[in-house]
């Protein structure tokens, strides 16, 4: 049988079968991943920063959190110069508003391009549309290296058709300018502004938004590139302009000023998750009276002397810390470390707590005469021998003259009559925590500072002074209230009233400081300053009726400063905040509380003229004189205890008789040298030294021990 002929409807019809399943195929082939919900989107962004706000809600700071990618926060497209807008949309998708996620007319163009023999042209982006780069950017399947076949095309033109069915024109737009990817590590325009312009988005102009679009097809160009395109987006006819804005953008000059760093040290501390917004209790005002204050002072020192500094501001009914400046930078080298709460050794700003403590319990009051001479004292270490800052001693002096003028000898003898566990008890309550040892690992030194301590510590421990004795901790966010710590007496109302009046009193510590140093302010201010050992930490910490202020200044890696003081190096820094906080309005003398009288008193025996003093009630005198010698306690002044004497091989050993001296009036008392009689106390008796240990006892005319020295001969 004859095969049949086909004809031309089996022809179609097999054509339109076949068809059908080639359509089918590359319909199941192409199809594109689903795209998320525009809220979706925008609910799912995270930042890579955090922020840090003042008390009125002004940007003090930001904070990288997550180093992955560069994001800050999702930025609404009216938040966007228009001309960036216009721009990108021009360069990018000039038909973006009227077609439906392809811009077939482009697709065209495109093809017809490639067709042409010999095409040539700046073909950009091609037909790519900018729905088309979104869904790239919500899925990278779609757009992964290697993947430009017609079918990775197709897959990304029918995901932007899915997009533009179900987002509006704007959330494309807004969601394409903050998912983009640009130079460097940046993602999105709010990054991209920052990093490249040093601007918000709202703020670039046309020239910026004509970069910008250049940078788009290839972030990493260079300056003669990006300059070339962005010149042809612009329309510019004189493109000089954006060649040289070209040559800065690729620079990287351009400083991020958009993010004003005024606290970067608490942004650390406070800022832990991306995204965090977090208000304080800073006011911008103050801390930038303060960063100008310290920077002015350490760039004066120079950074051959001393190159870091930080300042603590609180108020001092709330607690609320209203500047924190862990440093300036400038020539430091370790700039990243936090110096207001970095542990220094105290110095001598311990002083008035020490003395706060003897004066509540009436051992000493503000008037006491305490004897600034040399002293030996035998601890469990070694011998302890204090010494004043000057090197010099000054006599008689009264507990006022001593603290105001921070002698050494003197705040040793306080602690003495006092007890070491007692005021490291104290110390811990005012807040400093890192005095965790007992007093007996700290010594006699304890009174100078020999304890690490935090310059946030600090500014509180004498904030309590400022509030009469009233301890409260610090809060640096301003939903913390007051009421949640409610305040706790640490120290009597009438102590602190009178140590805060001796740390007012320039004419008390004008011998050690001067009549006119940068202690003394035109309203009243109490002060206090001190020096670490070896010149490493300098201090000077003081309160007002409302602000308390706290004043490092040293080398953070530990180095000795060169010829910095009290006065000379925090002091200034003080006063200038002080001043800065008390504009136009003085700070005032605090109101005497109960519990306190005043006297006037004479002081004879010592340099210091009639005075009007403060004591805690019944505890006034009108005079008060240093005890004469022979109403002292006898005591053993030589050998000092603690001593090792070396016998010299070359000299005969009964010229080397060791003398023994004692103060007082010791008639009748005795000497016994290792339980055995030396002769009578007056008498002058000499030690014929025999190596080894030996104890030395006075006993008075009962036979009870009045006192005793151990010395070691070699």
């Amino acid at each position: 049988m004859k095969p049949r002929k086909r004809s031309w409807f089996d022809i179609l019809a097999w054509a339109a079968l076949a068809a059908l399943i080639l359509v089918t195929i590359a319909h199941l082939a192409t199809r594109p991943p689903a795209m998320p919900a525009f809220a979706t989107v925008r609910a799912d962004w995270k930042s890579s920063e955090a922020w840090l706000y003042d008390r009125d809600g002004r940007l003090l700071d930001s904070e990288r959190v997550n180093f992955e990618r560069r994001r800050l926060a999702w930025v609404p497209l009216e938040d966007i110069s228009p001309a960036v807008r216009h721009a990108v949309v021009r360069a990018e998708d000039r038909r973006f508003w009227s077609h439906g996620g392809v811009d077939w007319l482009a697709v065209a163009s495109a093809v017809r391009t490639r067709l042409a023999i010999g095409g040539t042209g700046d073909r950009s982006r091609g037909a790519s549309t900018l729905a088309m780069q979104l869904a790239a950017f919500l899925d990278p399947g779609l757009a992964q290296p290697g993947q430009r076949d017609w079918r990775a095309k197709l897959r990304q033109m029918r995901a932007a058709q899915a997009l533009a069915a179900s987002w509006s024109h704007e959330q494309m737009l807004e969601a394409y300018f903050n998912l983009l990817p640009l130079r460097g590590e940046a993602q999105g325009i709010g990054a991209g502004a920052q990093s490249l312009f040093g601007k918000t988005p709202a703020e670039m102009n046309g020239i910026d938004a004509a970069l910008f679009a250049g940078l788009l097809p290839n972030p990493a160009a260079g300056a003669e590139a990006l300059g070339r395109r962005a010149c042809r987006i612009g329309h510019a006819k004189d493109c000089t302009a954006i060649r040289a804005a070209a040559a800065t953008l690729v620079s990287g000059e351009q400083a991020a000023r958009v993010d004003p760093a005024l606290a970067p040290h608490l942004a650390v501390r406070l800022l832990d998750q991306p995204g965090k917004r977090v208000t304080t209790t800073i006011d911008r005002r103050i801390q930038t009276a303060a960063i100008v204050a310290l920077r002015r002072q350490l760039s004066g020192l120079g950074a051959a002397r001393v190159r870091d500094g930080a300042v603590v501001v609180l108020d001092n009914a709330t607690g609320e810390v209203l500047a924190y400046v862990g440093g300036v930078g400038l020539k430091s080298t370790a700039a990243s470390v936090d110096g207001a709460n970095a542990r220094r050794q105290a110095g001598s700003t311990l002083k008035p707590h020490l003395y706060a403590q003897v004066i509540e319990h009436g051992w000493l009051t503000a008037a006491s005469i305490l004897d600034d001479s040399p002293v030996q004292l035998d601890t469990a270490s070694g011998l302890y021998v204090p010494k004043n800052y000057d090197r010099s001693f000054k006599g008689p002096v009264s507990v006022r003259h001593a603290l105001a003028a921070s002698l050494n000898v003197p705040a040793v003898r306080a602690l003495v009559i006092d007890d070491v566990q007692q005021f490291r008890d104290r110390l811990w309550a005012l807040g400093y925590h890192g005095l965790v040892e007992d007093g007996e690992y700290y010594g006699f030194s304890l009174a100078l500072g020999s304890a690490e301590v935090s310059l946030v510590e600090q500014a509180n421990a004498f904030r309590t002074l400022a509030n009469m004795g009233k301890w409260s901790p610090v809060t640096y966010q301003a939903t913390r209230q007051l009421r949640q710590h409610p305040p706790r007496q640490i120290v009597p109302a009438a102590a602190a009233f009178i140590v805060g009046d001796i740390l007012a009193d320039a004419s008390a510590r004008a011998d050690a400081f001067g009549a006119d140093s940068a202690l003394r302010l035109p309203f009243w201010a109490a002060a206090k300053t001190g020096t670490s050992k070896g010149m490493r930490d300098n201090w000077c910490i003081g309160f007002t009726d409302r602000f308390t202020v706290a004043v490092w200044v040293g080398n953070l890696e530990g180095d000795s400063m060169r010829a910095v003081s009290g006065t000379s190096g925090a002091a200034p820094v003080w006063r200038d905040v002080m001043m800065a906080l008390h504009a136009g309005s003085p700070g005032k003398p605090p109101a005497m509380p109960e519990g306190v009288e005043a006297r006037r008193i004479s002081l004879p025996g010592t340099r210091e003229p009639p005075r009007r003093e403060y004591f805690l009630a019944g505890t006034a005198q009108s005079e008060m004189a240093a005890a004469p010698q022979a109403a002292r306690r006898p005591r053993i002044t030589s050998p000092v205890s603690g001593s090792v004497y070396a016998l010299d091989p070359d000299i005969p050993l009964d010229r080397q008789r060791l003398a023994v001296t004692v103060s007082g009036s010791v008639t009748g008392y005795r000497l016994i040298l290792d339980k055995k009689p030396l002769g009578d106390a007056d008498s002058g008796q000499q030690i014929l030294p025999r190596p080894g240990s030996h104890m030395l006892a006075l006993v008075d005319p009962g036979g009870r021990m009045i006192d005793r020295v151990r010395f070691t001969i070699r």
